[in-house]
């Protein structure tokens, strides 16, 4: 947890430097205090470093290709000549992005991340898949994350600005 505090605090500095005014003071502080929550229910003191890295690209303001590609880089593995992502490797994934809807009472089981990770790997006689594959099954909307793009979907819409006026 301290050496993500040290992270989350530089992060939200140069977010600060970047934007004056319009970064509170102490997201560092609830950021934490929130991947505390999702990751670390026991108090440990320890969230891993990955889980904590997916939630916060599942939380920025990137597209929704670009949280997808970084989600395979942060849980594929090598092999070879090719970065692959295996089944254990999507579950984990699955399971510590399941632990955003969760926190607010909306995640959903684990027979739902299984019928996932099977949706995926449908007609995959490999164990693991290519980064095209992975990023085709995110676009195709699983039920697992339907959030995730909803919620990109309605952080997009409050920067639109209509030029007409409701009587």
């Amino acid at each position: 947890m301290q050496q993500i505090s040290r992270m989350l605090m530089k992060l939200f500095q140069r977010a600060r430097l970047e934007k004056p005014g319009q970064v509170d003071p102490r997201a560092a502080e609830f950021t934490l205090s929130l991947l505390a929550a999702m990751y670390d229910r026991s108090g440990t003191g320890y969230v891993k470093t990955r889980s904590a890295a997916a939630a916060l690209i599942s939380l920025s303001g990137d597209t929704l290709l670009a949280k997808y590609r970084a989600f395979f880089q942060f849980y594929a593995v090598p092999d070879g000549k090719a970065t692959l992502i295996t089944r254990s490797a999507l579950r984990s994934l699955l399971t510590d992005l399941n632990q955003i809807p969760a926190i607010v009472g909306e995640g959903c089981t684990l027979s739902c991340v299984e019928i996932a990770i099977h949706d995926c790997f449908h007609g995959v006689l490999n164990a693991a898949i290519v980064e095209e594959k992975f990023l085709s099954w995110l676009r195709s909307e699983p039920a697992v994350l339907l959030w995730l793009p909803t919620c990109y979907r309605l952080s997009a819409t409050e920067m639109v600005s209509h030029q007409a006026r409701c009587r």
